[in-house]
């Protein structure tokens, strides 16, 4: 299959004069975007790589293919579809964001078992009234740059959507309601009397379960591995970044940035739609 070198800026300002003239011309070019139709196998040097990353611009070589050839993407909720933490924004209730924050971002760097490190941050929860969920939905949770623009040209092209966060179903249900996208998979907070009880229900939303969902939902919905986008940020991201056809790194740690076929640092949602013709 043809391949795509595919370059996106805020400007086409930021790119180096010279670099377009090294390439074939583009297959496409605007002002967000360029576009260079190449031979599989091919990469960039580690020096135009680091050219282009200080310059901003984000690059990725994948298969040549439209929007509408895939089926489904798969994405992360946390620091992804959405710019916060769940649950940090929650302990931030009890006082205690800083300690949840620093035990998460052990967590999504890879340096902590997932299901025991979410556990142990759910049970410092313990105590607080339901409500707080409801504020954190409100009035703290803000949807990642470019997201309504990514899912509705998901709806336009007829691509699934489906949101797996080892998060909470608190969240990943009002998003799915709001915004219209079709499956969802997360974590239960149990709930008695009002209160937090500091424990979960149900089947824990892992780094293989969030895999898992992916080869589930590319069965049912009789797709090829091609046709199957993952996106994520973290550590517990990796697999299910592996097992797509493309896998997408968002503004993501070192670990899941190495295990994925492209990574947007610099721009929004909107450039997972950009990698595409």
């Amino acid at each position: 299959m043809p391949h795509a070198l595919v370059l996106q800026f805020l400007s086409a300002e930021a790119l180096p004069s010279d670099f377009p003239s090294r390439l074939p011309e583009p297959d496409c070019a605007d002002e967000k975007r360029m576009r260079f139709l190449v031979e599989e196998g091919f990469s960039l040097s580690e020096k135009d790589a680091a050219l282009l990353g200080s310059r901003q611009i984000d690059h990725a070589v994948l298969p040549d293919m439209d929007f509408g050839e895939l089926g489904l993407i798969v994405s992360d909720m946390d620091s992804t579809l959405i710019t916060i933490e769940c649950v940090d924004e929650i302990a931030a209730g009890v006082g205690l964001k800083d300690k949840v924050a620093e035990i998460t971002g052990r967590s999504m760097r890879g340096e902590l078992d997932f299901e025991q490190s979410l556990r142990s941050r759910v049970a410092l929860l313990a105590g607080l009234d339901e409500q707080i969920l409801a504020d954190v939905y409100e009035n703290v949770l803000k949807l990642s740059p470019g997201a309504e623009f990514l899912l509705d040209e998901c709806k336009r092209h007829d691509v699934k959507f489906l949101l797996v966060s080892g998060g909470f179903t608190f969240f990943t249900e009002r998003l799915q309601q709001r915004l219209g996208f079709e499956y969802q998979h997360a974590n239960v907070l149990e709930i008695e009397n009002g209160r937090l009880t500091g424990r979960l229900k149900g089947r824990i939303i892992d780094a293989q379960a969030k895999a898992d969902l992916l080869l589930e939902y590319r069965s049912r919905l009789g797709l090829q591995p091609h046709q199957v986008l993952a996106v994520g940020d973290g550590a517990n991201d990796i697999p299910m970044l592996k097992e797509a056809g493309i896998g997408v790194a968002y503004r993501a740690k070192p670990k899941a940035q190495a295990a994925a076929d492209a990574c947007i640092n610099f721009g929004g949602l909107e450039r997972v739609r950009g990698l595409f013709g």
